[in-house]
């Protein structure tokens, strides 16, 4: 098992994020705005519901891995810091899931 974390992996992408486009994969995405990560983020989950379904146990650990990696992208590229997100799943299970949902507003 390996110590690296998700806020590991944030911190990462802020280091690659800070070198220029032609140089960093990450400041590559970066640079197209949100649309760009927004793209992969959707491509690479359609990719590891594929391999689920397929029962790809490897395709799935390495899809959920460019899963995880493209949504913490996006969400630089949209100013969220993963403090927030973490703070709100950590809110979000003080109940249980059905009634979390259930006490949500919907139009």
């Amino acid at each position: 098992m390996t110590d690296f974390t998700l806020s590991d992996l944030d911190a990462l992408i802020a280091d690659r994020a800070a070198a220029p486009p032609d140089q960093s994969y990450t400041a590559k995405l970066l640079a197209g705005g949100p649309a760009k990560p927004a793209k992969k983020l959707g491509e690479e989950a359609v990719e590891a519901a594929i391999a689920a379904v397929q029962g790809d146990r490897e395709g799935l650990v390495s899809e959920a891995a460019d899963v995880l990696y493209h949504l913490l992208v996006l969400l630089r590229a949209g100013g969220v810091a993963l403090p927030e997100v973490m703070a709100e799943l950590e809110r979000r299970t003080a109940q249980s899931g059905i009634a979390e949902k259930a006490a949500r507003r919907h139009p």
